[in-house]
């Protein structure tokens, strides 16, 4: 019987392992009224200065827990001369 429970602890423990490693997944985020963001280093994003209007762009970061994420969102740009 301790065998049996030391086995399947073992088991869980293994698995549990493996699973955390996994961790250079790239995390797609969807964008909402209220994304709830864990940002701890911000590794890219669009540059707006040159784009006129409402445009795509993107935020690539990492987390505090070092995974990658993406999100894609409308931003308004910075480069529209002359206009109020």
């Amino acid at each position: 019987m301790k065998a049996l429970l030391l086995g399947i602890f073992g088991l869980l423990a293994t698995g549990s392992a493996l699973a955390a490693s996994d961790n250079s997944a790239l995390i797609h985020d969807k964008p909402g009224f209220f994304v709830p963001l864990d940002v701890d280093r911000v590794v890219s994003q669009t540059d707006l200065n040159a784009q006129c209007g409402i445009v795509p762009a993107r935020l690539d970061y990492l987390d505090h827990a070092g995974r990658e994420h993406e999100l894609d969102y409308l931003a308004f740009g910075n480069g529209c001369y002359n206009q109020n």
